[in-house]
């Protein structure tokens, strides 16, 4: 392609990304004002919940005129991508009872499938019963008026451990899940992605902070697939995680895996360089191109630019940052 023609191609994809954004933003003010008065009220009393990550959803997405044509079909595919909403199946096939010395209590073996996908691409996690209880307990605080007309199984004196009221509170608990996702303001809550995720994380850092690698990135890799659809709309949220998988893969001296990861990560990060974890993520980012025999002079070049405006400050290493996460 000539240089005109790369020229009229650039200029092209501008001007429908443009317009798309204009057209997105004058919909979006036309159906406010075609709301209802109550409607209206209560979006604004959410905006500043959800205020970030929309700031960090668009600050990653918006076009630039320093962007190459390749980087401007890349963004058109994430603007196509954001635009399509993940919808999620909730199923309990089945449950077990866990007795201890002192308690007894039953998980719930919770299945969550993505619409339109194949086994692949479904999340495996258990709950128990005061799992689900202290997220009804939590959204009731921040949702109240949403969650007026939600109702959870109470508990019973007696026959908690009886076929009939298992199999009663499986199909419970799959509505309970199925509403809760059909709720825009909630299924995006922290509370709610945490009940799905939190436990898991929890266990994966506690492995990784006791050197058990194979282990903490199996679990990992579990979390993230169901933390990237949960998170659409605000993809740094997941950088955490994805670092952690860099650390796995860097101990168990996967350097290949590693920086597929790492890439993923600092893609997240592109216009996010004040984030805790951005510096951290490039220096072992060169480390482990070094060692590939990859390009990491481009990476070296992101870092020095960085230093050159900040002032220095005590940075940790990508794995003492690591550490650090989920410490009760």
């Amino acid at each position: 392609m000539d240089q005109d023609s790369r020229c009229t191609a650039e200029r092209e994809l501008l001007e429908a990304v443009s317009r798309i954004t204009t057209f997105s933003t004058t919909s979006s003010a036309d159906e406010e004002q075609n709301q209802p008065k109550a409607e209206i009220s209560c979006q604004v009393r959410k905006e500043n919940s959800e205020k970030d990550d929309l700031q960090d959803s668009n600050a990653s997405l918006s076009p630039n005129s320093s962007m190459t044509t390749k980087e401007l079909q890349e963004y058109w595919k994430n603007e196509k991508r954001q635009c399509r909403q993940v919808k999620l199946l909730f199923e309990i096939p089945s449950t077990r009872i866990v007795e201890h010395r002192l308690s007894k209590y039953v998980m719930y073996k919770i299945i969550i499938l993505q619409t339109g996908s194949f086994d692949s691409n479904k999340s495996v996690i258990e709950r128990r019963y005061s799992d689900f209880e202290k997220l009804h307990r939590n959204l009731l605080e921040e949702f109240s008026e949403e969650m007026e007309d939600v109702t959870f199984p109470k508990k019973t004196l007696t026959g908690n451990f009886t076929e009939e009221i298992i199999n009663e509170r499986k199909l419970a608990f799959k509505d309970y899940l199925r509403l809760l996702y059909s709720m825009k303001y909630i299924r995006r809550s922290k509370k709610f992605i945490d009940f799905l995720t939190r436990l898991e994380l929890q266990e994966a850092y506690g492995c990784l902070r006791g050197g058990h690698y194979t282990k903490a990135l199996e679990i990992l890799l579990e979390v993230i697939g169901l933390q990237e659809r949960l998170t659409r709309g605000n993809p740094v949220s997941i950088v955490p995680t994805l670092c952690a998988i860099v650390v796995c893969h860097k101990d168990l001296e996967n350097p290949a895996s590693a920086f597929e990861y790492g890439e993923k990560a600092l893609s997240r990060l592109r216009v996010h360089t004040s984030h805790r974890y951005y510096i951290p993520l490039l220096e072992t980012m060169i480390t482990l191109a070094y060692e590939l025999g990859k390009d990491f002079l481009s990476l070296q070049e992101k870092l020095e630019e960085w230093k050159a405006k900040k002032d220095p400050i005590r940075v940790f290493t990508l794995k003492e940052l690591a550490v650090r996460e989920y410490v009760q």
